[in-house]
């Protein structure tokens, strides 16, 4: 391997390497920090969605009524569960009034996710 190095103050700053062997160096470094990730996520796995709740989520469906269908819950079971009512979640669920951070909160529990996944921007 060729490298040239580029003294500052007289101590060495940089090192200027083929194109090759930094593209070499770069796909090493992404392999070691994505086996990284799958060793940390091994260790500690999160809930894993369908790619069907995914897709509905992207294609416009509030995640609470997407997360809500995939646990196979009634939109009363919810709403009991979280101590609302099923018109009030109704109306979340078509974007006519925002969950607060409280009630997102207890949806999260009931559905058993993370609040933060239930918030849309434009709530």
């Amino acid at each position: 391997m060729s490298r040239q190095i580029i003294n500052q103050g007289g101590k060495p700053a940089f090192v200027v390497i083929p194109i090759e062997e930094w593209r070499r160096i770069e796909a090493t470094l992404e392999d070691r920090a994505a086996a990284a990730a799958v060793r940390a996520f091994l260790k500690n796995p999160a809930e894993t969605f369908p790619d069907s709740v995914v897709a509905a989520i992207l294609e416009g469906a509030h995640p609470i009524k997407a997360l809500r269908a995939h646990r196979a819950m009634t939109q009363a079971a919810l709403a009991k569960a979280a101590g609302t009512s099923p018109v009030y979640l109704s109306q979340i669920e078509r974007g006519r009034r925002a969950a607060g951070r409280k009630l997102r909160a207890k949806l999260g529990k009931a559905l058993g996710v993370d609040a933060d996944l239930l918030a849309r921007d434009d709530d």
